[in-house]
């Protein structure tokens, strides 16, 4: 069956320079398709996860190569204390939080990147109609976008949003919006490559 989201692989070079022997760290990683990626192209993968049932499949798909944890990613990450690491993935993930929770995501993976590392992200577009872009405000103003779809807060991003979102301590490298064909309608996200770069925020 062919992939009917193949967005991964045009990264992959960029992606194994930058992890060198370490792991991408992948926050969100649903029933394991792009874990399954990176680790076919030779990348060791620690992920995260909420749902046990979606880990459940990852860990049937990628039964080698990947560390899985079942766990809310704003709590701790599995990795070393004061440990650093090349590559944070985080497709689809980030999008399900207050805006404070949000930046607070983005000031912690800017403080796990190593110099030279990156963030390779998807978001929620406010273009994606077929899957939530409109309906009954999450933080009851209408204007910044946070919705309440089938029970549960999503966010979505106009251009200004992202750049807003990555303002402080980041080198955004490239932003595109994007049509993804993986569900029953087309859903359209921003994709998103950045390297940390000196942050007032972090302190770094």
């Amino acid at each position: 069956m062919p992939d009917t989201d193949p967005w991964l692989p045009r990264w992959l070079p960029l992606l194994r320079e930058c992890a060198g022997d370490g792991p991408v760290l992948e926050l969100g990683c649903a029933a394991g398709r792009d874990t399954a990626t990176l680790v076919e192209a030779g990348l060791r993968v620690a992920a995260i996860e909420l749902s046990s049932d979606a880990l459940a499949q990852a860990r049937q798909r990628v039964p080698a190569g990947a560390e899985f944890h079942c766990g809310d990613f704003r709590e701790a990450w599995p990795l070393a204390e004061g440990a650093t690491v090349g590559v944070v993935l985080a497709s689809l993930s980030l999008h399900y939080f207050a805006w404070d929770e949000t930046l607070a995501l983005v000031q912690r993976i800017h403080r796990v990147l190593r110099p030279g590392g990156v963030l390779l992200c998807r978001l929620n577009s406010v273009n994606d109609l077929h899957h939530g872009a409109h309906g009954p405000s999450a933080s009851g103003r209408d204007e910044d976008f946070f919705y309440v779809v089938d029970g549960f807060p999503k966010r979505f991003f106009d251009r200004a949003a992202v750049e807003r979102l990555f303002a402080d301590g980041w080198a955004l490298q490239h932003l595109e919006e994007v049509r993804v064909l993986r569900y029953d309608e087309p859903k359209v996200a921003w994709e998103a490559l950045l390297r940390p770069t000196p942050s007032s925020a972090t302190g770094s």
